[in-house]
């Protein structure tokens, strides 16, 4: 992949060429990018409701500053330390389990999906994967099943945490905080899909819609679980996007012009808001 082919030009044609109304496709791609974050900040607004009850302008502050603050750590896991610095230190160890849960929800989703679309493109297109790099995955996979399982009792980083431990905490959470979960992290991850779907559109592919969701699907998986930095986040999504679109021959700027987009509306738009609720942050007190 040339990454250096990919000038401002090009960008910038494929954006206005490809469509009679682009003011319309503007318009739709960023109120769903809004629908997007509306969706995050709604379910932490709902999964911190366990603890206690916040507005949504409280919630849309906390979840703005936490990505800020979690794009310059690997895998982002500054997103709990900075949701947790907003409560009192008694409080701050299920605020670390609430948000575990929340991403942990969101990854299943996402691992849900990711599968179906894998397995739908493993049969249907001939994948540049070996027969033995599918089964040190596998191997992998289930070494980390067995991993889990045996030291399922022992303390994870946090002094009093264990796997169990965990596990326990979350099934002691209501059923409206768990289905109103697994729903917002379902219409989220449907939401962002479809918006990668109409930004691909957008920029010229012409891949039936059927085809460009399962591979959407597939490679939301791959990078999520690959960590990352911020300044290599859309280097390796860009990666892992052209390898499998070229499967289906979607045209490669078309494919990172979507990925730059995506990238700057979902992940540096809202970085930057919330870099003003970073630095007017003010830690919260012990009661």
């Amino acid at each position: 992949m040339n990454i250096d082919t990919q000038t401002w030009s090009e960008f910038k044609n494929a954006f206005t060429e490809e469509n009679s109304n682009p003011y319309y496709s503007i318009l739709v791609i960023l109120a769903l990018t809004l629908l997007n974050w509306l969706l995050e900040i709604r379910k932490w607004k709902l999964v911190v409701s366990h603890l206690q009850t916040i507005s949504f302008k409280t919630s849309l502050k906390q979840s703005l500053a936490a990505l800020t603050a979690s794009l310059a750590t690997p895998a982002r896991v500054g997103d709990y330390g900075a949701k947790a610095a907003y409560y009192p230190n008694e409080k701050r160890k299920q605020i670390l389990l609430l948000n575990l849960f929340s991403n942990g929800m969101q990854m299943m989703v996402t691992a849900f999906f990711g599968m179906i679309g894998f397995c739908l493109v493993g049969l249907n297109y001939p994948l540049p994967v070996s027969t033995n790099k599918v089964g040190y995955i596998l191997l992998g996979l289930f070494l980390s099943t067995l991993a889990v399982y045996f030291f399922r009792n022992k303390t994870l980083l946090i002094k009093g945490l264990s796997i169990k431990s965990v596990l326990t905490y979350f099934k002691g959470l209501s059923l409206k905080i768990k289905t109103g979960t697994a729903l917002f992290s379902l219409l989220r991850y449907l939401v962002f899909s479809s918006l990668f779907v109409i930004v691909l559109v957008f920029f010229g592919a012409e891949n039936g819609f059927v085809s460009l969701y399962i591979f959407i699907f597939t490679m939301y998986f791959f990078v999520s679980i690959i960590p990352s930095l911020f300044i290599f986040d859309v280097v390796i999504r860009s990666g892992v996007a052209v390898w499998l679109f070229s499967i289906i021959d979607v045209p490669e700027p078309t494919v990172l012009c979507t990925v730059l987009t995506m990238w700057l509306l979902n992940f540096v738009l809202p970085a930057l808001i919330g870099s003003y609720f970073v630095m007017t942050f003010k830690p919260a007190e012990s009661q």
